[in-house]
């Protein structure tokens, strides 16, 4: 096969793969007007559910930014042991879970009959179908994203700078803190930027374990959902935001990435 023919077979597949990821969020576009989709994102039902989003994201990302990086830290630091490698693997197994068995999974230890059940009715608290049930669903599947981004930070970190600010005796917590973390910022702020993402677009698990009650655990995702039957330009004019702030943020991370690489040259 020549030069010449490989690379028209190259770009022939990879025009048709591309082609195929790009004609969806294409026609999500360019099959409505600027009057439904102004219309569709000031209807009533919007700004609760952004509201609720906004909310249950943002405290599912502090959850997962603060607890996920002493994990992801740790693990990092022992990257050879069996241990470790097991830790990894289900760090990472939410995140390829099928929808509904994240949602059952979740039913299971939070429900009323699950394993905290009766622990959590001893102080008159019911999770499921609660602003609180979306929250722990959008950490259970969006945490993976943080934890695989942070640890490969941590690892990518120079370990000679890290042991010669042991050798000055430095403690342990000042080497994490002031030195460690800086280091792997960019890495951080990509996985946790993904991490909220991954939670705003959260549906599968949220609807089993929350529900979709309009301002209690209805998010943007499962506005979506429920509109598309009765009000699809609703639906639609949502999808574009979605699309958009995916987007964005994907591209900042690429950007971020780029930069980091860069760096190293």
């Amino acid at each position: 096969m020549t030069r010449g023919v490989w690379k028209i077979g190259l770009c022939t597949f990879a025009a048709i793969m591309m082609g195929f990821l790009l004609l969806p969020i294409v026609s999500l576009v360019v099959t409505i007007g600027w009057d439904e989709f102004a219309a569709g994102v000031t209807h009533e039902s919007v700004w609760p559910a952004l509201k609720l989003s906004l909310l249950t994201t943002s405290v599912s990302l502090v959850v997962v930014v603060g607890f996920g990086t002493p994990l992801a830290w740790l693990v990092s630091q022992r990257e050879n042991s069996r241990l470790v490698q097991w830790l990894e693997t289900m760090m990472r197994l939410p995140a390829v879970l099928p929808p509904a068995v994240a949602g059952v999974a979740l039913l299971l230890a939070f429900g009323r009959s699950g394993l905290l059940g009766d622990f959590f009715l001893g102080f008159g608290i019911s999770i499921p179908f609660s602003t609180m049930a979306v929250i722990l669903a959008e950490i259970f599947v969006s945490a993976p994203f943080f934890l695989q981004a942070a640890t490969e930070a941590f690892r990518r970190v120079d370990q000679s700078q890290l042991l010669v600010a042991r050798s000055l005796g430095a403690s342990p917590s000042r080497v994490f803190l002031r030195i460690a973390i800086p280091l792997a910022l960019p890495g951080l702020i990509a996985g946790a930027a993904m991490s909220w993402a991954r939670a705003l677009g959260e549906f599968g698990a949220t609807v089993m374990f929350a529900g979709s009650l309009p301002g209690k655990t209805q998010t943007l995702t499962l506005l979506v959902y429920h509109q598309n039957e009765s009000n699809p330009e609703v639906a639609q004019a949502i999808s574009i935001v979605l699309v958009i702030v995916a987007f964005v943020l994907l591209f900042s991370v690429s950007r971020l990435s780029q930069g980091k690489r860069n760096d190293y040259r």
